[in-house]
């Protein structure tokens, strides 16, 4: 979200424990904490038990020495003209402390009243009560349909994305799961936050078809219902080629087949044993394209139907593609059949 109140700093500066910033942070902050998590832990545990007061006094002889640790090492570059920003859980007394210590030096560092708290209430409203200020479309197909790699390249083309599948770093299947694991929901909110208040009002912007989660992940609620109400292009794709394109695309995924038979254990309550036990068999040969297909055929399949036929109201439209060989031309043709539906 771009915020006004950030322009005209050299840096913005979290003070926060270590994993306060990993759950959620300020677009392009860095981390310096003043206490680590087990330091902030321990200043709890003695307000709590002992006293207010000696909380603040071992807190301030912490906060002391991890400052100076952060001025001799990460700031020791800057010269008198630096100018950040700094901030931390409400804007109180770790993010008051480091800023008074930085104005001693003599940089002109000043503290975002408020704090993080104060963020992530913009968050919250931006994702929670605002609707989205383009009009939504959507790209809609089977799994193994390419829809994230097409997306992709429409971006390129200059054309208006939300990637949640890239935001929440995970494919938004069984087997979706990326290296790095998925952000925490409130970093996922501010990703969305983000990219809603860049868009261009005046033109439309395209979002993959999704379910309510993109992993373990919920897609806000403002963005979730513009999904369900938006129109939607279909992209209808022979299921050989939408196996044989995934067999490819989930490399990665099948690199590992211990876990791929682990994933397929997991399906046993929604099938019969016998398809279960085919699948296992396919993971133990490594056919991968049979596997992919079998999968498409008997477990996505139906269930991307059942959730079109809740969500699609019939006022989009279908495009075949017989190859996702060339994703390029694949792009080009969506792009002509959205030229069309507008």
């Amino acid at each position: 979200m771009s915020d006004p109140a950030l322009a005209g700093f050299d840096s913005v500066i979290d003070v926060r424990s270590p994993s306060e910033f990993a759950e959620d942070h300020l677009p392009g902050a860095i981390n310096l904490p003043v206490l680590s998590d087990e330091e902030r832990a321990q200043v709890g545990t003695i307000y709590k038990q002992i006293s207010p007061f000696d909380a603040r006094k071992i807190g301030g002889a912490l906060v002391a020495a991890n400052a100076a640790r952060h001025i001799a090492g990460s700031l020791a570059q800057f010269g008198g003209a630096w100018k950040p920003l700094v901030y931390c859980w409400r804007g109180g007394q770790r993010s008051g402390s480091f800023e008074t210590i930085l104005k001693q030096i003599g940089w002109r560092a000043e503290r975002i009243d408020g704090g993080y708290k104060a963020w992530r209430s913009l968050i919250v409203t931006r994702v929670q009560l605002q609707p989205v200020p383009s009009p939504v479309i959507v790209l809609d197909g089977n799994t193994g349909s390419a829809k994230t790699e097409i997306l992709q390249r429409l971006a390129l083309r200059g054309h208006q994305v939300i990637d949640l599948e890239g935001m929440a770093n995970h494919r938004g299947s069984l087997f979706g799961a990326m290296p790095g694991g998925q952000p925490s929901q409130k970093m996922f909110e501010s990703r969305i936050a983000l990219a809603l208040e860049a868009l261009d009002p005046a033109r439309p912007v395209l979002v993959e078809a999704e379910s309510s989660r993109v992993g373990d992940l919920v897609v806000p609620s403002v963005l979730w219902r513009a999904i369900c109400d938006a129109p939607r292009l279909r992209l209808t794709v022979p299921v050989e080629e939408r196996a044989r394109y995934t067999a490819g695309f989930y490399a990665e995924a099948t690199a590992d087949p211990a876990e791929v038979a682990r994933i397929i254990e997991r399906l046993r309550p929604q099938h019969p044993g016998e398809r279960i036990r085919h699948w296992l068999a396919l993971v133990e040969a490594r056919d991968w394209p049979v596997l992919a297909e079998g999968l498409m055929r008997d477990h996505y399949d139906p269930r991307y139907d059942s959730h079109r036929a809740r969500h699609d109201d019939g006022r989009g439209a279908v495009l075949a593609l017989e190859s996702l060989r060339d994703l390029d031309a694949a792009a080009g043709a969506v792009e002509g059949a959205l030229a069309a539906l507008n």
